[in-house]
């Protein structure tokens, strides 16, 4: 409470913002908190109700024993959700904000105890919106506000008599207040109509790929725009050709760019009904069939753009239940890759907020996690059964011979013609029958001959036999498909083709090159290909695989010394 009084105290009346207020109450006893704040401002402040509208200049307070969603720019009540004991309300609120507004959402985290509000400040920043956290030092109670700042998805972190002024200033930006040029309205800024726009997409773009060595003009451009213009907001900085020189003499900035562009939504068995037909049309007949098989091998399956892990170990849990219910057993070989190394190291670790409660099971806590002080944890066994990878999708190699991949919610933000390419790459990488998995929003677009749709409600294809594969829709490099303007990058031509790979030749090699690793000088695997599973054992975990600690037991010492004695000849072995 303590907290709410000192932002209204330090807050203007007349920002034209509304503000909702979400705490842990005693569900027993009737709320002081509107009474108690209206003597700190002069702002309406009401409790709030059922289909309620939200107005300009209005405190709403959520009232004890229930939880508060907003929809269509109105409050709702409901039923509040508990499981093992915890209580989500503040996650569960953000969360409707962020779907319901968007890029104009604020998710603002004071002092408190617990990781509610965590998921919620994540969703708000993956949709565009901004997110402020009380100083840790500065707060009552210090959970809350690290829980968030450890979640990365922080925009600024202040003494709470700071944060009103740096919402203000950030709400009168013109990316925010959607102010046009022509009509401003007042005491606002208007968003400057840029003629060489394109010109400094173009010059950002070149000067992402080369600092971060990461390649961005596959992005829709509207995405790059918002993303850039919401960095804009946050600095301050009225014009591209203004945050163009900040990029370029701020490598702090670059990152944090490059972090925006990368950000997307990412829960545990996020549409729970598209789950429970991934078990029905392919889990489940997964199970039954490598169970049975005397073949040796087991279920393959991959997650490209899995960000913290979410998804995988999703997939893996899926599985494991599936087995469970069959009492059937088959190996699991999970694939998750990413290009972001920060989201690959949460997701190996695999620890996550107490509040994912709200989308997972008791059951499933109970089996595949271990309780902490405001955490679960991904049990052993489950994070085994998922091999964490850094990975470029547009121009990496894919993984191959597999059952099923899971690319949800990561096509939207590609071009059309690099949604076409990853999808051709889909077809190459799944085995014949194999399954793919889109996110609600996304469709198999042009490449129809490849997949045939077996839930179209639920974006779930099977993998279409084709002797056309090899010629259809695929480039020789990555610059048949990008937009001739961002494939222009003065600033950087020298590294474009560094990364461009040969759609034909992964083809060629995965189908008659017989399992092969590739390593460094320091014996670190870069790359694998083929049935690799009779010489190695990989493990999840760790920033690196390292190629003498994942052979199989009894490879280890040949394998040391005929690596020694090439690196030292430079001649080929044969042992």
């Amino acid at each position: 409470m303590d907290a709410f009084r000192q932002f209204f105290t330090a807050l203007p009346d007349d920002t034209g913002m509304a503000y909702v207020l979400i705490q842990h109450l005693d569900p027993t006893h009737e709320s002081l908190t509107a009474e108690l704040l209206s003597r700190h401002t002069s702002m309406s402040v009401l409790p709030a109700t059922d289909a309620l509208p939200v107005q300009p200049n209005h405190v709403y307070v959520i009232p004890p024993n229930c939880y508060l969603v907003i929809r269509n720019e109105k409050l709702y009540l409901t039923e509040p959700i508990q499981r093992r004991g915890v209580r989500v309300p503040i996650d569960y609120f953000l969360r409707s904000l962020a779907d319901d507004q968007q890029d104009r959402a604020i998710g603002i985290i004071l002092s408190g105890t617990g990781s509610d509000g965590t998921i919620g400040v994540r969703e708000i920043k993956a949709v565009g919106g901004m997110v402020m956290v009380q100083a840790p030092q500065s707060a009552q109670f210090d959970g809350m506000p690290r829980s968030a700042i450890a979640a990365g998805a922080v925009d600024f972190v202040l003494p709470i008599e700071q944060i009103p002024e740096t919402l203000v200033r950030y709400v009168n930006h013109w990316y925010i207040n959607g102010a046009s040029a022509t009509d401003p309205g007042p005491e606002s800024e208007s968003r400057p109509v840029a003629n060489t726009e394109a010109d400094d997409l173009t010059r950002i773009v070149g000067i992402l790929r080369a600092r971060q060595k990461c390649d961005f003009s596959g992005y829709k451009k509207g995405t790059l725009i918002r993303r850039i213009e919401r960095r804009m907001g946050l600095l301050h900085i009225h014009t591209m050709g203004e945050y163009i020189q900040v990029l370029r003499d701020d490598r702090d900035e670059v990152n944090s760019l490059h972090k925006d562009l990368l950000i997307g939504v990412t829960n545990f068995f996020r549409e729970p009904d598209a789950w429970a037909a991934l078990r029905k049309q392919v889990i489940e007949p997964l199970v039954s069939r490598y169970a049975t098989s005397d073949s040796g091998s087991g279920i393959r399956v991959w997650s490209p753009g899995c960000a913290t892990g979410e998804e995988p170990y999703s997939i893996a849990m899926l599985i494991n239940e599936t087995m469970r219910d069959a009492d059937a057993a088959c190996d699991i070989n999970i694939f998750a890759s990413d290009i972001d190394v920060d989201a690959l190291a949460v997701a190996r670790v695999g620890l996550y907020p107490e509040t994912i409660i709200a989308d997972v099971t008791a059951d499933r806590l109970r089996r595949y996690f271990v309780r902490g002080e405001h955490t679960f944890r991904i049990k052993k066994e489950i994070r085994e059964q998922v091999v964490f990878a850094e990975q470029n999708l547009i121009s990496d190699p894919p993984f191959s011979k597999l059952d099923l991949i899971c690319c949800r919610n990561l096509l939207i933000y590609l071009e059309p013609e690099i949604q076409n390419r990853i999808i051709a790459l889909f077809h190459f990488a799944l085995r014949p029958g194999g399954h793919l998995l889109l996110g609600n929003s996304e469709t198999i677009s042009q490449q129809r001959k490849l997949f045939q749709p077996i839930s179209r409600k639920w974006r779930i294809y099977r993998r279409i036999e084709s002797l056309r594969t090899e010629r259809h829709n695929v480039p020789t490099q990555m610059t048949d498909v990008l937009p001739k303007r961002l494939t222009q990058m003065s600033e950087t031509s020298d590294l474009h083709n560094r990364h461009l790979t040969s759609v034909a030749q992964q083809q060629m090699i995965r189908r008659f090159v017989p399992a092969c690793v590739m390593v460094n000088a320091k014996g670190e695997i870069l790359y694998l290909n083929g049935p690799v599973d009779e010489y190695l054992r990989l493990p999840a975990g760790g920033p690196s695989l390292e190629l003498f600690a994942t052979a199989r037991p009894g490879l280890q010492t040949k394998l040391r010394a005929a690596f020694n004695k090439v690196i030292r000849d430079g001649k080929p072995l044969c042992i």
